[in-house]
């Protein structure tokens, strides 16, 4: 069976992914569980660094305006770190990947989209900070690339708020 995909529906357009059920189970079912069930619905992109990465799915960017944007996660808690040997995914541009905070088995409801290739951050490379790829963009990079180039305000938050106003599974 194919992967399931994920329809993101923004203030700036629609963009796909394809969610690596297949290779990244936890990270993936996690994700998936979230946004069926309407978690993701309404939050807005809390942090988004040019040339970096855009960061969405903190329950607290329901108010993109809240002091506590991007220290939430979901009702469930955190989840296992999955580093599959099998299946080492890089921080390419346009994969998706569980944020934490640095810490072992960190991650919950929060991700991001990578905009360059941030090599230095995959979970079999050298270093601290690892972030498992668990998706990528299938359609719809453009409407990224408007996302990542929206001007910031300090805290790297959009100046005008960008909100996922849905997101859609179809194959899960």
């Amino acid at each position: 069976m194919p992967n399931p995909i994920a329809t993101f529906e923004t203030t700036l357009g629609t963009f796909q992914v394809e969610v690596f059920l297949d290779k990244m189970p936890v990270t993936a079912k996690n994700f998936l569980d979230l946004a069926k069930g309407g978690f993701y619905d309404g939050l807005h992109f809390h942090r988004v660094i040019k040339g970096f990465m855009i960061q969405f799915g903190c329950p607290h960017s329901r108010d993109p305006q809240s002091p506590r944007a991007g220290t939430g996660g979901p009702p469930h808690g955190t989840i296992q770190d999955e580093h599959p040997p099998q299946h080492k995914l890089s921080n390419e541009p346009g994969t998706l990947a569980m944020a934490n905070t640095g810490r072992p088995n960190s991650g919950g409801s929060q991700f991001f989209i990578n905009c360059v290739h941030n090599a230095y951050l995959d979970w079999f490379t050298p270093g601290p900070s690892k972030h498992p790829v668990f998706g990528k963009v299938t359609k719809g990079m453009e409407v990224v690339t408007k996302i990542e180039a929206t001007p910031t305000a300090p805290g790297d938050r959009p100046k005008t708020p960008v909100q996922v106003k849905k997101i859609t599974v179809q194959g899960y």
